[in-house]
């Protein structure tokens, strides 16, 4: 018997064009956010090429979306430490590892991120280096605190009285209550350096390019099922 079609509903035609615009609209949405990450991602990237700037200027220019490198002479608290738990690179576990930096020309003190220390096969972390004494003068990446997440647990730090202090989020507001002192909102990430023991490979802490270009087939395939039922529904025996 060959198929005829069947003249749809006027509500079955709304339903359907309402569809398809809402799942291309947000396929849409989430193919712009990917090339915002992909740009991002390579203004990271390029940071690390570019030529230093004063601490003074990043602060003034501070922008979520900018990491500027930088160059800062100071000294680092030896008294005072934070880790940062729950953290995975290339498969492993480990922690990041947040030193206290005291600016030579002053000012709020910063939060440094030395890099990624994984832990062993039985979980164990293997002794943090100190950092350096005496004055230092750190090349870094000015960038704002890694994501917080959920925070379960609330603030652990003021409950701990050894050092370094564990924490599963960053938050600088709170580690400067901590301190008892004025903190810089932004951190500073160490660029790599022979010999390090620590693991630095910086990137944005945002979902990557490649998750939204997921989301994107996604929403385009909600569409065209819609399209392919309509047709399926009206192009009957």
């Amino acid at each position: 018997m060959a198929r005829r079609w069947q003249r749809p509903a006027l509500p079955a035609i709304v339903l359907m064009v309402a569809g398809v615009a809402l799942f291309l609209a947000l396929g849409s949405w989430q193919l712009e956010r990917a090339h915002e990450k992909q740009a991002l991602f390579a203004r990271f990237a390029d940071a690390a090429q570019q030529a230093p700037v004063m601490l003074a200027q990043a602060r003034r220019q501070a922008d979520p979306a900018r990491h500027p490198r930088v160059r800062v002479d100071g000294r680092y608290d030896p008294r005072h430490a934070y880790v940062l738990d729950n953290q995975v690179r290339a498969g492993r576990a480990g922690v990041m590892v947040f030193d206290v930096f005291e600016p030579a020309a002053g000012g709020p003190a910063l939060l440094v991120n030395r890099g990624f220390l994984a832990r062993d096969a039985h979980g164990a972390l293997p002794p943090i280096p100190p950092p350096p004494d005496g004055a230092q003068v750190l090349d870094a990446l000015y960038a704002p605190p890694p994501g917080a997440g959920l925070r379960m647990g609330g603030n652990a730090l003021p409950r701990q009285s050894g050092w370094p202090k564990t924490s599963i989020y960053i938050d600088p507001a709170e580690i400067a209550a901590d301190l008892g002192r004025p903190l810089d909102a932004h951190v500073l990430l160490l660029l790599p350096e022979a010999g390090s023991a620590f693991v630095r490979e910086w990137r944005p802490e945002v979902f990557p390019p490649e998750r939204h270009f997921g989301y994107a087939f996604t929403w385009f395939t909600f569409a065209a099922v819609v399209v392919a039922v309509f047709v399926l529904l009206h192009w009957r025996k």
